[in-house]
């Protein structure tokens, strides 16, 4: 018995090596290995990458998506941590992170083929896993809408990452309209089911090459899959947890102005990657893209912080924040669609539409029983919308996302009706409804199901007091 426990120690301390030794410790000493055989490779018959990998485009393509995932992480942690009251900051920060780690687990075991693998029905791909070597390794396609692209340029992994940053971001605002009150435990549940049911079917609808793209309907970046989905489904979500506390929704100073105005920043910085890389190649498109993007945001802002002065008397640095994002979120759907004067305009447009339904419509009676935390209704939702119409009235044909190679490829564009081709106004108009009713419906379903089992909203106590009560934790130590 001794001499057993003798070897499973030794195997322990020296692995497999170590448990051969003891067995053979009483054998005659094993003969000495040939000697491996000179190597015949040389330098000159080993590459780096395939023939079809081009590494310009493959290095913007992973800092375009790194630069997208610092938007979440930690650019909307910490503006969440900062904007919500002190006894909310972790709380909110801890479903920012929380979210940004579950959809990554999902989007590589099914959710990734589900929005851009090979089509299963016509608004969603089928579910497969995304992480073996041949999958990871392989060159990078989008089977249902190949036909509409060069061939791309960079591995699976890199489209893969860059989706998925897209993905996350798209949960995370949404829950910017359930701040302070939704139940940890049934916040954990609903990301993955919502990114599962919900999120890979816009996807898939408008980017993966399903109906809605082979209509003609376009969304360059995701003013509808992301911003819209995230703002509609946000305002439905919130309709059916319920407000805040009385005294939360009358009294919701924010603990860190300064936090959740860095968190900002890198949320505008951050955008040049969301928009920049959804050429998918590093081209002259890419490069319009973030200057169009840049041009939007600072116009909605200025014209934000103007409406901002004009009705309160005074400027604001969260309607400033507003304003920004109403901007990003505004150019998103058409920043390699429009030229620099589409930007200037839906900028503008973003300065004020957004603004008057924040500060109008959001207050009316019927609006104002749903407590919206955030806005998100207004500043995505609203703004995604107003910019995916426009992208029907003001795509430029002249921003080619792709060249053609002759008169009989022009190349890729959108044409809108300021251009001639009213058509596409209706092909935006018929993707928004689509995108609303499958939010309306299909995020109020998850949520009543989740309620059978998990509670969707803290209880009394939890509303009260905050992060000490829901996770032990505040964001501030006065010791």
């Amino acid at each position: 018995m001794k001499r057993i426990l003798g070897v499973f120690v030794l195997s322990g301390l020296f692995g497999l090596g170590g448990l051969s030794s003891v067995f053979a410790d009483n054998t005659a000493p094993a003969p000495a290995p040939a000697p491996a055989p000179a190597a015949t490779t040389t330098p000159d018959a080993i590459i780096a990458a395939p023939s079809w990998l081009d590494s310009g485009n493959n290095a913007w393509q992973l800092a375009a998506a790194t630069f997208v995932g610092l938007q979440s992480i930690p650019g909307l942690m910490i503006l969440y941590g900062g904007i919500v009251r002190k006894k909310w900051a972790i709380n909110s920060a801890f479903m920012v992170l929380y979210a940004f780690a579950s959809v990554l687990v999902v989007w590589v075991l099914w959710a990734y083929n589900m929005g851009f693998g090979q089509q299963w029905l016509p608004f969603v791909g089928h579910p497969a896993p995304a992480i073996s070597a041949n999958f990871e390794l392989g060159q990078a396609s989008v089977p249902a809408a190949a036909s509409g692209m060069p061939a791309l340029t960079f591995p699976m992994s890199t489209l893969s990452f860059f989706q998925f940053v897209f993905a996350a971001i798209t949960v995370i605002i949404l829950g910017g309209s359930l701040l302070g009150r939704m139940r940890f435990a049934a916040w954990v549940i609903f990301v993955p089911l919502w990114m599962t049911l919900i999120y890979t079917v816009g996807a898939f609808s408008l980017w993966g090459g399903g109906w809605l793209a082979s209509l003609g309907a376009v969304d360059f970046s995701g003013g509808y899959v992301i911003h819209l989905a995230a703002g509609v489904s946000g305002f439905v979500a919130a309709a059916v947890i319920g407000p805040r506390l009385k005294s939360d929704r009358e009294s919701w100073k924010p603990n860190n102005v300064l936090m959740a105005l860095a968190g900002a920043g890198i949320l505008w910085l951050g955008w040049d990657g969301f928009n920049g890389g959804d050429p998918y190649f590093a081209n002259a498109n890419a490069g319009g893209a973030v200057l169009n993007t840049n041009i939007a945001t600072a116009t909605g802002l200025l014209v934000w912080t103007i409406m901002d002065s004009m009705f309160y008397r005074k400027p604001s640095i969260l309607g400033a924040i507003n304003g920004m994002i109403a901007g990003l979120v505004g150019i998103t759907p058409a920043a390699g669609y429009v030229n620099g004067w589409g930007a200037l305009i839906i900028g503008l447009c973003a300065g004020i539409i957004p603004w008057f339904a924040m500060n109008k419509m959001q207050k009316t009676r019927l609006f104002s029983k749903v407590d919206d935390t955030l806005s998100v209704l207004s500043t995505h939702g609203v703004a995604g919308l107003m910019g995916g119409i426009l992208v029907g009235i003001l795509a430029d044909p002249k921003m080619l996302v792709y060249l053609g190679t002759g008169k009989a490829a022009p190349g890729v564009s959108v044409t809108g009706w300021a251009y001639g081709d009213f058509t596409q106004v209706l092909l935006q108009l018929l993707a928004a409804a689509f995108i609303i009713v499958l939010n309306v419906v299909g995020t109020f379903i998850i949520l009543k199901i989740i309620s059978i089992f998990v509670p969707l909203r803290m209880n009394q106590q939890h509303l009260e007091a905050g992060d000490a009560a829901v996770h032990s934790e505040e964001a501030y130590s006065m010791e």
